[in-house]
């Protein structure tokens, strides 16, 4: 099942357990804007190229439209508009005045010179820079995007409708970015991790944790849970996997993966397969890579009590279903790793005001929003007798819902 699959079929449980007729379903489901636009640029040998820029604006009821611009030459719309209704649900269980988005531009960035990116990247603002806006869809960084790109859609937008800080997030820190950003998903796993385990009487002092992908949000949950007390047992990334079971050094691993561009050739742990990391032997389990990486054929296998999905939709529904029977508890994807756009959100406020909040304050909110985004999802499983997934879906289409019932938008 692919992701637009798979958030449908979640979002139509959830409908189903709240009790909301069928128009006011129909009207949360379908996007607000589909947007498709031609971005042409002179290339560095002086030919032109044209590459297909589009964004999806899923739902505004709560607020702007928030997520990220991904540059990649597989840019599959079905994903793209799964990945926007998932960001409206996400902000909403976040309780961020939010709605959901997500776009991006069909290429390879790799292939590209810096200028030919600025000038792409230019392009494309022109193109859409009057259906984005501080309080309309703010963008953010994505897979192939980064502050950088940030800093160019400002610049292009601000020569438009002046200086807007505000209108991307993600930004370089000397352009109004925020200070905590970059750690802020791995971050707010770590806090997700420690309320859940928290539920059952446990911390993350001495639990036995392996995480797929080590990446950025990766390799920052890593060091904080490390920090923490857990023990990382195994980690992998696309150069390969290392595991330990007395526990991988961390930080001599964080400077390996800086030296050698990922975590392959580590000496301080024996190298294996990758494509076995998800059933090694752990107490948590965090999915932190692709999507649809935990499957049926893989589920029966999963030796972890807990599953903390810091990727976008790494557990298919037939999975869920699998280690749901085994006893597994899920953390799901659209509270686990929030904290991304929750900073974002602080870094969007930080801007509207002119006051830039410094590190401690920002991860001292962030926990204080994780933990009470925690609490919020067990309410709701109580309310409704249903596990983590369905919580956290009720939770968001429910707060979604009323919004626009308020608003007096529904069909």
């Amino acid at each position: 099942m692919n992701a637009l699959a798979a958030t449908n079929r979640n979002f139509k449980l959830a409908s189903r357990l709240l009790g909301l007729d069928s128009k006011l379903e129909k009207s949360l489901l379908i996007p607000f804007r589909e947007i498709k636009v031609e971005c042409t640029i002179p290339k560095d040998d002086g030919t032109l190229q044209s590459y297909i820029g589009f964004r999806v604006q899923h739902d505004n009821a709560r607020g702007p439209m928030k997520g990220g611009i991904r540059y990649h030459p597989e840019v599959d719309p079905d994903e793209v508009n799964a990945l926007a209704q998932l960001m409206t649900w996400k902000t909403a269980v976040a309780n961020i005045p939010y709605g959901g988005a997500k776009g991006g531009i069909g290429c390879n960035p790799s292939e590209l010179s810096i200028s030919e990116l600025e000038r792409l990247t230019r392009v494309f603002t022109q193109k859409i820079h009057d259906l984005i806006g501080t309080h309309m869809d703010v963008p953010a960084p994505d897979m192939g995007t980064g502050p950088q790109t940030m800093a160019w859609i400002l610049d292009e937008y601000s020569k438009f409708h002046g200086y807007s800080p505000a209108v991307v997030t993600g930004k370089p820190i000397d352009l109004g970015g925020s200070l905590g950003r970059d750690a802020a998903t791995g971050r707010g796993v770590m806090f997700a991790a420690e309320a859940l385990l928290n539920e059952y009487g446990k911390s993350i002092s001495g639990q036995r944790f392996v995480i797929q992908g080590f990446g950025n949000v990766g390799s920052w949950a890593a060091q904080l849970i490390d920090e923490k007390g857990g023990k990382i047992v195994a980690v992998s990334d696309i150069t390969g996997a290392i595991k330990n079971s007395k526990g991988l050094d961390i930080p001599s691993l964080l400077k390996h993966t800086k030296e050698h561009k990922g975590v392959k050739g580590f000496h301080g742990g024996d190298s294996f397969d990758s494509n076995s990391i998800l059933l090694e032997d752990c107490d948590v389990l965090i999915p932190a890579a692709l999507g649809g990486v935990i499957n049926r054929e893989n589920a029966n296998e999963i030796k972890a009590k807990f599953i903390v999905e810091a990727a976008n939709h790494p557990t298919d529904p037939d999975a869920d279903e699998i280690l749901k029977k085994k006893g597994v508890v899920i953390l799901p994807d659209i509270y686990a790793n929030s904290g991304g756009v929750t900073v974002s959100y602080f870094e969007w406020v930080q801007n509207i005001q002119g006051f830039m909040w410094d590190e401690e304050k920002v991860n001292n909110e962030l926990k204080n929003y994780m933990n009470r985004g925690f609490k919020d999802v067990k309410d709701m499983c109580k309310t409704h007798e249903c596990d983590l997934r369905m919580g956290a879906f009720s939770l968001g289409v429910n707060r979604v819902a009323r919004a626009t019932v308020l608003r007096g938008w529904e069909a």
